[in-house]
């Protein structure tokens, strides 16, 4: 269980305060392991992430380093909670959800997300033959029960739109995405008519940046903002073919300018209604 939680985002982000916090306040590994009544190599795996902080371990470093500020320390107990917190992707094995842990948690945890897809249909958006089709795709040696686990999982992440206090979507989708017919023209057919209801949604809005528009902000490819609940900053994920990069800070606000820039260029509403209503219809 240590070894898995090892890996997560949240037990890295909650390590670097600590640390931030025990070198401000000059003290040693040391020192702190013998106030919490751990040895000093044990401190250094929480602060490095390897093993996340217990509750009252955050508690006592705050103690230690003389951190009274009620907002401050309830932030890092959330961060402490957080780094422990299950979830319906713990029903799934690690080779199914493992590499995806970090991303379903910053949607969990997001108040908005915006998305730039260039060359599929968002995940949270797609259809389940769609996402079929997709994952056959990218692992043609997958059996058919690990296919099925990896469809399962992206339907779930999509009950995040669906939730009571659902997540607010923004996606630009690039119009070749659109084009491109996944899975045949039956499955494609019914993936532009999810689009046109789900953009119907007032929490989600799905944009289209025509080819017309030419050259655009982010040639590079895709990748999801995510603006987060209280203690967290904005992250932002960029896709590769390896997996996701996670940046932050000014880095993660260039990320929400660049979308900015890409929705300006979009078509929007109506507009987006018509394209997809006219693709549907063409397809054969």
């Amino acid at each position: 269980m240590t070894n898995e939680q090892a890996a997560t985002l949240r037990a890295q982000w909650i390590g670097q305060q600590l640390r931030a916090m025990r070198e401000g306040a000059r003290l040693t590994l040391k020192d702190v392991g013998d106030f919490i009544n751990r040895n000093a190599s044990t401190v250094s795996r929480m602060e490095s992430g390897i093993i996340p902080p217990r509750v009252p371990e955050v508690l006592a470093y705050l103690d230690l380093c003389g951190v009274d500020d009620p907002r401050r320390r309830d932030d890092l107990k959330t961060m402490a909670q957080d780094a422990w917190q299950k979830g319906w992707w713990d029903g799934f094995s690690a080779n199914v959800a493992g590499s995806l842990i970090d991303w379903i948690w910053l949607e969990s945890r997001a108040t908005e997300i915006r998305s730039f897809q260039a060359s599929v249909i968002p995940g949270l958006l797609q259809t389940r033959a769609y996402a079929e089709a997709l994952i056959r795709a990218w692992d043609d040696a997958a059996t058919d029960e690990e296919v099925a686990r990896y469809v399962e999982v992206r339907m779930q992440r999509q009950r995040r739109l669906e939730q009571p206090d659902p997540v607010r979507f923004s996606t630009v989708i690039d119009e070749g995405a659109l084009r491109r017919v996944v899975g045949g023209p039956e499955v494609m057919r019914a993936q532009l008519a999810q689009l046109r209801t789900v953009a119907s949604w007032s929490n989600v809005e799905v944009m289209i940046l025509p080819a017309s528009a030419g050259a655009h902000a982010c040639p590079d490819g895709t990748f999801d903002v995510f603006r987060m609940r209280r203690p967290y900053a904005p992250t932002g994920c960029v896709s590769t073919a390896v997996g996701a990069v996670v940046v932050e800070g000014e880095r993660a606000d260039s990320l929400h300018q660049r979308y900015d820039r890409l929705r300006r260029a979009a078509l929007r509403n109506g507009a987006v209604q018509r394209f997809l209503f006219d693709l549907e219809a063409r397809l054969e």
